[in-house]
């Protein structure tokens, strides 16, 4: 799969978590998720760029 194809899933699904968090009231998890999903994208995007 191509590695952006991957990484847009990979985020579109922490979002719909977020915005679920976000409905629940639970801003700081939403926070913490998103936060957490950014990290493991540039992670993906660096050791792509290294092979």
């Amino acid at each position: 799969m191509n590695l952006y194809k991957e990484l847009y899933f990979k985020l579109f699904a922490v979002m719909a978590d977020a915005v679920e968090a976000l409905e629940k009231g639970e801003p700081e998890y939403a926070k913490k998720i998103l936060i957490a999903a950014e990290q493991e994208a540039e992670e993906i995007v660096i050791s792509a760029e290294e092979e």
